[in-house]
C-alpha cells in the first residue's frame, strides 16, 4: 500500500543482519543512505516493490472511475514518467560519488536550499501519508462495525472518528520505540500483503455471485482527469528510498533494470485492481475498494484485514524521519527519553487532528499525490537532474524531453492540488 505506496517504505531483505543504528540510518535525513552493499538483485526488486506497493492501490479503482476508461492512459504515463525520474535519480548519483540520499541530490543541485525544499517536500509527505494511515483504519473498521459507539461522561463518540482514536491507541506505543528493527520487518509483509489483497479482490469478482458487471462505466471524464492523475502519481512516490536501494546493492550496475521489474510489476498490479474494481462496482466504487467489499464473504474479510495490519505495523516507520528531525533542533542537553516520547505523542495527536478534521481518504490522497508525489518523484528530480549534469545549457532532445516531463508535471500539480482543495473544503 504507495506509502504505502508509501514513499519511505524500507528495504527490509539484506544478506547480512543490521545493527539497529543501521536501520535508524535510513530514516534520519542527515543519513538516509545505508553501509550494506551485499543486496542481490532479486532481493533489491523485491524491497523496490515493497516500496512501490502501498495504499494507493486502494484507491485506483476510485481514480478509473473518477476520470473513465481511457484514464488508464494516464497510469501508464504517469508509471513511465516515474520510472525515467527514478532513472535520472541514479543519474545524479553516478555523476556524484558524495550523493548517497536524495537530500543529498537537492543539496548538489541547488545547495541549502535545495536540501531543505526535499526535506520539506518529504516531510509533509510523510506526515499526510501517516493521517491517511488513520483515515484508512477509521473508515474500514466503522465498515466492519458500523453500530460501535461509546459514551464518555455526557460526550458520546461513535463512526469513523470513534476508530480513528482507537487506532491512535493502538499505534501510539509503536511510536515510543527506540528499536524500530521488529517494524522494519514487520513492514516487510508489504509485498506478501499486495499479492494477498490483489487475489483477494479477483476471487470476489470472480466467485462473489452478488457482485456483477455492472455496465455504467464511463469512457472519459474530463472533470475527474485531475483526481485521477493525482491518485495515480501517489501510487508512485517511492522515489525518496530509491539511493537506498541503490546504495544497498551488490551489483549497482543492475539498478535500472531493478527500477524496470519494480515499475513493471507494481503497475500491473495497480491496472488490475483498477479495472477489476471499476468493473465490479462501476461509478459506485468507494475511496477505498475495500469499503465496497461483501463484509460476510471470507475473501473479502482477508483483503479487509490485510488492508487494517499494514497501517498498524508502518505507522511508526512513517512517522520516525520527522521525529528524528525535530529531536535534532534540540539542545544537546534536552535530548532525554522523555523529550522523545513527548515528541512523539505529539506528533501523533498531531496526525489524530488532521484525520478527525479531513475524513477523506481519496481527497487527502489526490492532494498528496497532486502536490507532494509529483514534486518529489517527478519535478525535483527531472530539475536536480538537468542542474547537476549541465544538460539545461545544451538543447537536446532529452532537454526537451525532460523539460515537458516538469511541465506535464506542474501542470498536473495544479490541477490536481486545485481539485482536491475544492473537494475537501467542499466536504468539510
Amino acid at each position: 500500500m504507495a506509502s504505502d505506496s508509501s514513499s519511505m517504505n524500507v528495504p527490509f531483505l539484506y544478506e547480512q543482519p543490521h545493527h539497529i543504528d543501521e536501520e535508524k540510518e535510513l530514516f534520519d535525513d542527515d543519513s538516509l543512505s545505508t553501509t550494506t552493499n551485499t543486496v542481490t538483485f532479486f532481493r533489491t526488486c523485491l524491497n523496490g516493490i515493497n516500496a512501490l506497493s502501498g495504499v494507493g492501490i486502494l484507491s485506483v479503482p476510485y481514480a478509473l472511475a473518477s476520470g473513465g476508461w481511457l484514464s488508464l492512459i494516464l497510469l501508464f504515463i504517469v508509471s513511465m514518467v516515474a520510472f525515467y525520474s527514478g532513472i535520472l535519480i541514479k543519474r545524479c548519483m553516478d555523476m556524484n560519488c558524495k550523493i548517497k540520499t536524495f537530500p543529498n541530490i537537492g543539496e548538489v543541485a541547488f545547495g541549502k536550499i535545495g536540501r531543505l525544499l526535499v526535506q520539506a517536500t518529504m516531510y509533509t509527505e510523510l506526515y499526510l501519508v501517516a493521517a491517511e494511515f488513520l483515515i484508512l483504519e477509521g473508515d474500514n473498521l466503522h465498515n466492519l462495525f458500523p453500530n460501535v459507539e461509546i459514551r464518555i461522561g455526557g460526550l458520546e463518540v461513535g463512526g469513523e472518528q470513534l476508530f480513528v482514536i482507537l487506532a491512535c491507541l493502538v499505534i501510539m506505543p509503536t511510536v515510543w520505540l527506540d528499536d524500530l528493527s521488529l517494524l522494519s520487518y514487520i513492514s516487510a509483509s508489504g509485498v506478501l500483503a499486495s499479492v494477498i489483497f490483489i487475489f483477494s479482490v479477483f476471487f470476489t469478482a470472480t466467485f462473489d455471485e452478488s457482485v456483477g458487471y455492472h455496465g455504467n462505466e464511463t469512457l472519459l471524464n474530463w472533470n475527474g482527469v485531475p483526481t485521477a492523475a493525482s491518485l495515480y502519481a501517489f501510487c508512485y512516490c517511492a522515489h525518496p528510498v530509491f539511493p537506498n536501494l541503490y546504495n544497498s546493492m551488490r551489483n549497482k550496475h543492475q539498478f535500472s533494470y531493478v527500477l524496470l521489474v519494480c515499475f513493471v510489476v507494481s503497475t500491473a498490479g495497480y491496472a488490475f485492481v483498477a479495472i477489476m474494481g471499476y468493473l465490479m462496482y462501476g461509478a459506485e466504487v468507494e475511496s477505498q475498494i475495500t469499503l465496497n467489499l461483501p463484509k460476510h464473504k471470507v475473501m473479502s474479510q482477508v483483503a479487509i484485514y490485510t488492508t487494517l495490519v499494514n497501517p498498524i505495523a508502518k505507522y511508526a516507520l512513517m512517522v520516525t524521519p520527522i521525529t528524528n528531525a525535530l529531536k535534532g533542533l534540540l539542545p544537546k542537553q534536552q535530548k532525554n527519553r522523555l523529550i522523545s516520547i513527548l515528541i512523539s505523542t505529539t506528533l501523533v495527536i498531531s496526525t489524530v487532528i488532521v484525520a478527525l478534521t479531513v475524513p477523506f481518504f481519496a481527497y487527502l490522497t489526490s492532494l498528496v499525490g497532486a502536490f507532494l508525489s509529483i514534486t518529489a518523484s517527478i519535478i525535483l528530480p527531472c530539475c536536480c537532474y538537468l542542474k547537476i549534469s549541465g544538460t539545461y545549457k545544451k538543447f537536446e532532445i532529452e532537454t526537451v524531453v525532460i523539460a515537458t516531463i516538469i511541465l506535464l508535471g506542474v501542470v498536473i500539480g495544479i490541477f490536481g492540488t486545485y481539485t482536491s482543495l475544492v473537494e475537501i473544503i467542499e466536504h468539510l
